[in-house]
């Protein structure tokens, strides 16, 4: 049954956080209000299979992703994916996810992806699967071409895109399902890669992260040396 107002979002943002920084809290806190969502769950990533190892463990990405997010009402964690062994499959979690939303036939998922992430998508694992799953929320990033239409995407990519392009965040409460939406967000020029390397010379990433997260790392001397 669908709520009179349509489907209730929930958003389902996947990443390895290392570290997390105020690129990811501005956009999640932007796509709450622009998506209009229930609420946001950060779903770190173990072990992703088409990306490099995370730097630091998964606990101490845990704990700093708790640091800061801990004062947002509308942020809330899930740590199935770090629980899990082995290498990171995000349809995984999204079947479960799925499931457990199952009794709430009103609620749809939004599963929010950067654009570069997004392009690479025939790559991943079941990756057909997702759109049955829930809608794929697209976010441009800073350095990479922007993704305005279907015109811009892969062949592979661009069959399957053409029928589900939609023009308005309204659309993603209309099916449970299914749907491509590329929101605008500011284009914070801010990466972990960047903060990484930072630290690693010596120099301050104050302000690119929370104060809290930054203490953190501080405290266990992560990203120094090269790490």
């Amino acid at each position: 049954m669908i709520a009179a107002n349509g489907f209730s979002l929930v958003g389902i943002y996947g990443g390895t956080f290392d570290p997390v920084h105020y690129g990811h809290l501005r956009v999640a806190e932007e796509l709450v209000e622009v998506l209009q969502l229930s609420h946001l769950r950060f779903l770190p990533a173990h072990h992703p299979r088409l990306r490099n190892a995370p730097v630091v463990a998964s606990r101490h990405r845990v704990a700093m992703l708790h640091q800061a997010i801990h004062d947002n009402a509308r942020f809330s964690m899930d740590e199935r994916e770090i629980k899990r062994p082995g290498e990171t499959y995000s349809v995984e979690s999204l079947r479960e996810l799925r499931q457990e939303y199952g009794e709430h036939k009103s609620v749809a998922l939004c599963f929010i992806l950067g654009a570069d992430a997004f392009m690479k998508l025939p790559g991943w694992y079941c990756w057909h699967e997702l759109f049955e799953l829930c809608h794929l929320v697209v976010v441009n990033r800073p350095g990479h071409a922007l993704l305005t239409d279907p015109s811009d995407l892969p062949l592979a990519l661009r069959n399957i895109c053409q029928e589900r392009w939609a023009a308005h965040a309204g659309s993603l409460k209309e099916m449970s399902s299914g749907l491509v939406y590329v929101a605008p967000t500011t284009l914070l020029n801010i990466s972990s890669t960047k903060i990484r390397t930072l630290m690693a010379s010596g120099k301050s990433a104050r302000y690119l992260l929370p104060e809290r997260v930054l203490d953190y790392i501080n405290m266990h001397n992560f990203y120094a040396g090269g790490k």
